[in-house]
């Protein structure tokens, strides 16, 4: 049972706010091959990083308070970090509560340091970003590389016991990856944070890792990069090229980009909820691919097959009078799942990603013992039985 995530805080308590946009440096390359299949149905440039311009000098927590240079409070500039950090470092780590330890260290760090930075030399975002990648790298060396169920060889249809926390990829809010973006920003956004996409980084080593994200996500220039990561843009380059290389060797075909204005999806999602709360087997037979897959951390449970899967999910009287509640994670649909308790009132139990491939659902991810997650995907606490919900 994994620990719900604090919210992180500056000084004197102060909550480290998501961060509004801000344009991307001049001279950002664009996309590159290695994130094109998860990125290819976008079919536009890369998403311009919501990165903050270190646009005056740093101030410095002493005594109670902020001493600053130049009238501007350090405090404002690094709290503006905060929603782009946590990109950043969810996609190094997998994890949602090392994500928030990270950031956390990451501002701590940036302010007990201000005298180290120089507005001429480096933007603050990439004088942060220096600090957040070495935190993370320090994090990965004691840590096993994260997966999904359907990435490890020897999941199938038994239970068995389940596995540490720390094995697993966790989900994450969309609202706290891709808060303060623009429309259009935020389509290719969702599709950087796809379970898929931080499974197949978890895989690379790394600084191959930090340097996909840094060049193909967050558009940074090369010698930016170079900096951050303390090395040379031909090291850089070279690095990159190899972590294109290890994806475009491992590329599962792409899920259906998530619109949630699209008539369509709306409609199959609707009926998905229909089937999965009234145990309607055909009903949910006819909403999954036939190859569909679901899983159900931390156990090496897998289901393959779309006739096996209804029949599971019909025949559990695990999900006797459960209820689904929309949300988002990880730039898809997902659904907080309420079951029953003994008090009448349902209650948190699961959150559930959902993936759609040329039309109907392919892969369901339960994510067994996040209740107390909920508070993060703003689902509600209880759900009344007669409480209806829009999907």
């Amino acid at each position: 049972m994994r620990c719900s995530w604090t919210v992180s805080r500056g000084p004197a308590g102060r909550r480290w706010p998501r961060t509004a946009r801000h344009p991307c440096p001049t001279g950002a390359s664009r996309c590159g091959s290695s994130v094109s299949w998860y990125l290819s149905a976008v079919h536009s440039d890369c998403f311009e990083s919501s990165l903050t311009e270190g646009y005056g000098k740093l101030g410095k927590w002493l005594d109670g308070g902020w001493v600053v240079r130049g009238g501007e409070f350090a405090v404002e500039e690094l709290e503006a970090l905060r929603g782009p950090l946590t990109g950043y470092c969810y996609r190094l780590l997998g994890s949602a509560a090392d994500t928030d330890d990270a950031v956390q260290e990451t501002l701590i760090r940036a302010s007990s340091r201000w005298e180290q930075y120089d507005p001429g030399r480096a933007r603050l975002s990439t004088w942060v970003h220096r600090i957040a990648t070495n935190v993370c790298i320090d994090m990965l060396r004691a840590a096993k590389r994260r997966a999904l169920v359907m990435d490890v060889g020897s999941a199938g249809p038994e239970l068995g016991a389940p596995l540490p926390a720390e094995v697993w990829v966790e989900p994450m809010p969309d609202s706290r990856v891709l808060a303060g973006q623009d429309p259009g920003e935020v389509v290719a956004g969702r599709e950087s944070v796809r379970l898929a996409f931080i499974a197949a980084l978890q895989r690379l080593a790394p600084r191959q890792r930090a340097v996909l994200v840094l060049r193909d996500v967050l558009v940074f220039s090369a010698q930016e990069t170079a900096e951050i990561l303390d090395t040379t843009v031909p090291a850089v380059n070279s690095a990159l090229q190899r972590a294109r290389a290890a994806l475009d060797a491992d590329r599962p075909d792409p899920f259906d980009v998530y619109d949630p204005e699209d008539a369509g999806q709306r409609d199959l999602l609707r009926r998905y909820v229909a089937a999965f709360e009234s145990h309607d087997v055909a009903g949910l037979t006819a909403v999954l691919r036939e190859d569909a897959v679901a899983s159900m951390p931390p156990f090496l449970w897998r289901l393959e097959g779309a006739g096996k899967i209804a029949t599971v999910m019909g025949d559990s009287d695990s999900c006797a009078g459960a209820r689904l509640v929309p949300c988002r994670m990880n730039g898809a649909p997902g659904f907080g799942q309420y079951r029953p308790g003994d008090d009448g009132v349902l209650h948190p139990f699961a959150l559930i990603a959902v993936d759609i491939q040329d039309g109907r659902i392919a892969r369901m991810v339960t994510f067994l013992g996040t209740h107390d997650r909920f508070a993060e995907f703003d689902l509600p606490e209880v759900l009344r039985g007669s409480e209806q919900v829009s999907v």
